[in-house]
């Protein structure tokens, strides 16, 4: 099974171009959404080390935004405890798809977390900030701020660049990634032979 990880900023377009693959996709962002409405566990968790913020279930995003922008260390508390939960979302995701050829990881800190190992491909996505931030600002629930905190635990992006195998320079016109996409599957699937 080959594993591709998709790297980038945030709003760079990662999860569209994880999905423009057409294989199994694990996406980091919505197990995390998933944990937060129905697992009772992780709020508990959550809620014993930071109980002025997670307070009822399920977990609403205003109260994880409030913990993040209240106190800088909270980020590492939270991510902390989510990690080790997506990890295992991760390893049931590639033992359910252990017999397809590609697998896609979409997950923002997978460097970070050092979750990658060797044989994983990597794919930096890379985007105009001009256009990232114009499609940022579109999200329900943008805040500057809490995008700030969040760019602040993630290795620089020149570094995760040097890492990858590929580049896709996305303009967000379908065309585009489609092409990239194409040219890096028929690469890998000449490495695999």
């Amino acid at each position: 099974m080959i594993k591709i990880g998709i790297l980038g900023d945030i709003g760079s377009g990662k999860s569209y171009v994880a999905r423009s693959f057409g294989y199994p996709v694990f996406d980091a962002d919505k197990e995390v959404s998933k944990l937060y409405k129905s697992d009772k566990k992780i709020f508990n968790k959550l809620k014993s080390i930071l109980p002025n913020y997670f307070r009822k279930f399920p977990i609403e995003k205003y109260q994880v935004s409030k913990a993040i922008l209240d106190k800088k260390q909270n980020l590492k508390k939270i991510v902390k405890i989510i990690h080790s939960e997506v990890n295992k979302k991760m390893k049931i995701f590639l033992k359910k798809n252990k017999k397809k050829k590609i697998v896609i990881l979409d997950i923002p800190l997978l460097l970070e977390n050092k979750i990658n190992n060797k044989t994983y491909i990597l794919i930096f996505v890379q985007s105009k900030k001009s256009e990232m931030m114009k499609r940022l600002k579109k999200r329900k629930n943008f805040n500057q701020n809490l995008l700030n905190k969040f760019k602040k635990i993630q290795l620089p992006l020149d570094f995760k660049k040097k890492k990858s195998n590929f580049v896709v320079k996305n303009d967000f016109k379908k065309t585009t990634v489609k092409k990239y996409v194409k040219n890096i599957i028929k690469q890998i699937l000449i490495w695999e032979k």
